[in-house]
């Protein structure tokens, strides 16, 4: 093994039932003036922000709701919240939603927790964060496993901007997962959490540093349990099995486990900020539209490597190293496909893309030509056009 540090403080609360604990571990957490995050009507129409606010109240807590973050969460929307939040004088914030939701409120209890400074400028890394607000987290959605990951994604809608900022304050304090929470959610909303699932976990495998077996042992056999329990828990929702396996992959893919001992590579995420900024694309259908395009640029740096996930994930054994890798990528995209995701930006709603956004892109996710970004194979503005343009069709 190679050497590195993990610290993952987030207690997990995992089961049917599960969200019955929020008023017990708010004030174990020392919460009593929280503020309650929520996104779309799901919530309200589920009853499940009702249950809440009742378990809340029960046990003699304060709180204040707020409701409507979108997907792709906006930085305008946090510097409102961060406003009412400290005339509120909340000490807690909780998150009841998916990725944006969690993401939206470290943001909040970042910013809460320094009123003195601009949000934005923790994400552009002109402020470093030193302190914040503990957060909570109520997960509806299995996905970017933001309820305890190190990192928080924002979009400023006025750059045009989309990045993320890791730093362990943005580990949660405690999340709660019931599987049962997620029975609602629609097939496309459960496809592109399960894409996002996999994407955090091979942004982690491929990479060059070796002697890390049982780390990869653990990526193979997430991908592995996500690819089996997929088609299952996308043709019944309500299977408990499925959804409970689903979910706690998705926990496990974003929290650090699946990449210990190595840089993460993330260039196919910083990809598809770029699309989710410029064009509102939803996360996990920009990350397949790319992938490809982006496997079969690199995939020579090493195609051994390749050819391992080939074998371990998709059971390719026969070939070279480079026939095995070139499979691999193949499977991968039959498996987005059998998702009924995009894997071609011709085939999201902004359709095939005129060569000049094809460079806007290029020079939104380099800089403008000045860093590149992944740690596999860099991605430097070239590649980067060269990848958009691969998957333009």
């Amino acid at each position: 093994m190679q050497s590195f540090i993990y610290h993952c403080p987030t207690e997990i609360v995992f089961g049917r039932g599960a969200e019955h604990a929020a008023a017990e571990k708010l004030r174990a957490f020392g919460a009593s003036r929280i503020l309650v995050l929520y996104g779309g009507g799901s919530v309200l129409r589920s009853g499940l922000l009702s249950r809440i606010e009742e378990n809340l109240t029960s046990q003699g807590l304060a709180f204040l709701v707020i409701g409507g973050i979108q997907p792709n969460p906006r930085v305008s929307f946090v510097r409102e919240a961060i406003r009412e939040g400290l005339a509120a004088d909340v000490n807690f914030v909780l998150a009841v939603g998916g990725g944006s939701v969690i993401d939206t409120a470290k943001a909040i209890a970042h910013g809460t927790a320094n009123p003195e400074t601009d949000i934005w400028d923790f994400w552009s890394g002109k402020k470093e964060l030193k302190k914040s607000l503990p957060v909570g987290v109520i997960l509806t959605l299995p996905a970017a496993g933001s309820e305890t990951s190190d990192s928080s994604v924002l979009t400023n809608e006025e750059t045009g901007e989309k990045a993320g900022l890791p730093s362990p304050f943005n580990r949660p304090a405690f999340a709660i997962l019931n599987p049962e929470l997620a029975f609602s959610l629609s097939s496309p909303q459960l496809a592109a959490g399960i894409a996002d699932i996999v994407m955090h976990t091979l942004e982690r495998y491929m990479t060059h540093t070796e002697g890390n077996e049982f780390t990869d042992l653990l990526a193979e056999a997430l991908l592995q349990n996500v690819a089996k329990y997929a088609p299952i828990v996308l043709a019944h929702h309500k299977n408990y099995e499925a959804m409970s396996e689903i979910m706690w992959c998705g926990t496990i893919s974003h929290c650090g486990l699946t990449g210990l001992g190595r840089d993460k590579d993330f260039s196919v995420h910083k990809l598809g900020h770029a699309l989710s900024a410029r064009y509102d694309t939803n996360h996990g259908e920009s990350l397949t539209a790319l992938w490809g395009a982006w496997a079969r640029a690199v995939y020579e740096d090493r195609p051994e490597r390749f050819a391992r996930f080939a074998e371990k994930v998709w059971g390719v054994d026969a070939g070279s190293a480079e026939e095995r890798a070139r499979a691999g990528i193949r499977k991968t995209e039959e498996f987005f496909r059998s998702l009924k995701l995009p894997i071609s930006l011709g085939e999201l709603p902004t359709g095939i893309l005129e060569h000049g956004a094809l460079e806007a892109l290029a020079d939104n996710v380099t800089a403008n030509g000045t860093k590149a970004v992944g740690t596999f194979h860099p991605v430097d503005r070239a590649l980067a056009l060269k990848i958009y343009t691969a998957a333009n069709h």
